[in-house]
């Protein structure tokens, strides 16, 4: 039986199938064990200097058996998350857009009248389409592998052991031991040793994944919560260079108590202040607090924009970020808010997840209208309904659509997500040369200005 590791990382990774997620192969001779895409939510508790994440990878291959390997600064506590929570959160952090109150009616009752109609569109808010030493042994003495178990344990499906390695070359050992081929460099396994780290190890049972027809199976493991105690909001990055050809795509949910970001210039602010700039004089204002960023970064814009050229960033309207010469990509933010007790709520079912756009025309056909009479009568209700619609929206309604058991599902959602925090969603493509060390994700501000701007509503310059 031919069996698998995987080092999976703190961190979502969306990619094509031809790359690796954030994570390093344990891998056998003849046989494949693909990786096309990885997510994660991770929550941040400063004060309390506790990290939560959510990881669920998914697999593709031939592999009978297979396992990951999550390094953690300290020891975890794991506990079994909904199959579907990536979903929700999906559904949860659908983008909203403005629509307006409009009559189809109206034009056919009054068709040498319908300039009140056309008014009422004109204001619509545009919309875009080295390891410790270890004391020797003597000569003919067998030294003990530098290997502890400190847990064993089940989460759903999924056994584990939590493993601390005293030595890179005794972890590699056991590995061995337990018949695991590495593929990997020993050096970058010493590099979360030295730190202390330690490793979760889980394995994957692929009987419980969809099989094709030539063998191969796919599917998702349960997502897995791991919970412990860390100095700094980190994402081990650096392990996941050994398996990334030339990058990898990573996608992440960061609830915590500001927004957060990414340092130097990996930041999302050479997308970001654009596309907000590009949303200044549209009906209504830049959303979200946009126009106080832009306000607050001020003369630091310029010295922003340098850097982006420098880099070679160059933002385009309506699309998505393309890479420079040494084929780096800037971050792109995808939805941010501060939850309200009303955001919260949507999880248990007590608040709308959409604003809803009244109808004019309700209780209305057209054949009420052959009557002259009864159609100008009808016509003066529905002019009464945009006149009300426009006093009470007058840049639209807020809506998004999904369907009714997706909105329903969003309850598996409850307890999961806080009142005041902030999530920020965000995607980053690494380049292989930017993943030479662990990734620090830190509070949005920019040379002491605080970014509190929010992103859930499509912009002009929205990319799709």
């Amino acid at each position: 039986m031919r069996k698998y590791f995987l080092i999976a990382l703190a961190a979502g990774v969306l990619m094509p199938a031809t790359t690796q997620a954030a994570c390093c192969y344990f891998s056998a001779k003849n046989a494949d064990i693909l990786q096309p895409a990885q997510k994660v939510f991770i929550t941040w508790d400063p004060s309390e200097k506790v990290e939560t994440f959510t990881v669920q990878p998914k697999f593709e291959g031939n592999a009978l058996d297979f396992g990951m390997v999550i390094p953690t600064p300290t020891q975890p506590k794991l506990s079994e998350m909904p199959r579907d929570f990536f979903k929700h959160l999906a559904i949860y952090t659908i983008m909203r857009k403005r629509e307006f109150a409009h009559s189809k009616l109206l034009p056919l009752l009054e068709p040498q009248d319908d300039r009140l109609f056309l008014l009422q569109r004109a204001g619509a808010f545009p919309a875009a389409n080295g390891a410790p030493v270890a004391k020797t042994a003597t000569a003919g003495e067998e030294r003990k592998p530098a290997i502890k178990i400190l847990e064993v344990g089940t989460v759903g499906s999924l056994d584990y052991k939590i493993i601390e390695a005293g030595r890179a070359d005794d972890l590699f050992k056991w590995l061995k031991d337990n018949k695991y081929s590495y593929s990997g460099d020993e050096a970058t396994l010493g590099f979360y040793v030295q730190k202390k780290w330690l490793f979760t190890v889980m394995k994957i049972d692929t009987a419980q994944m969809k099989r094709n027809k030539d063998g191969t199976f796919a599917g998702e493991v349960t997502p897995t919560r791991f919970q412990f105690g860390s100095d700094k909001l980190i994402y081990p990055l650096k392990i996941t260079q050994i398996s990334v050809r030339e990058k990898t795509e990573a996608l992440f949910y960061v609830q915590a108590p500001f927004k957060v970001d990414l340092p130097g210039d990996m930041t999302y602010q050479y997308t970001w202040l654009p596309m907000l700039q590009g949303a200044l004089g549209c009906s209504g204002g830049v959303p979200g607090k946009g126009e106080e960023w832009l306000k607050a970064m001020g003369g630091q814009m310029p010295q922003l924009m340098a850097r982006a050229q420098q880099l070679n960033f160059r933002f385009v309207a309506g699309q998505r970020p393309l890479p420079n010469d040494k084929g780096h990509i800037p971050t792109t933010m995808e939805w941010a808010r501060k939850l309200s007790k009303d955001d919260v709520g949507i999880t248990t079912g007590k608040n709308p997840y959409s604003e809803k756009v009244p109808d004019p025309d309700e209780g209305f056909t057209l054949a009420d209208g052959k009557d002259k009479d009864r159609a100008k009568a009808i016509a003066k209700v529905i002019r009464a309904r945009l006149a009300k619609s426009q006093k009470e929206r007058p840049i639209g309604y807020l809506v998004r659509e999904a369907p009714a058991s997706d909105v329903k599902d969003l309850q598996q959602l409850a307890g999961h997500l806080s009142e005041n925090l902030f999530i920020t969603k965000f995607r980053k493509i690494f380049a292989r040369d930017e993943m030479n060390d662990d990734l620090l994700i830190v509070p949005a501000r920019y040379n002491g200005a605080e970014d509190t701007s929010e992103y859930e509503e499509i912009l002009p310059s929205s990319p799709p």
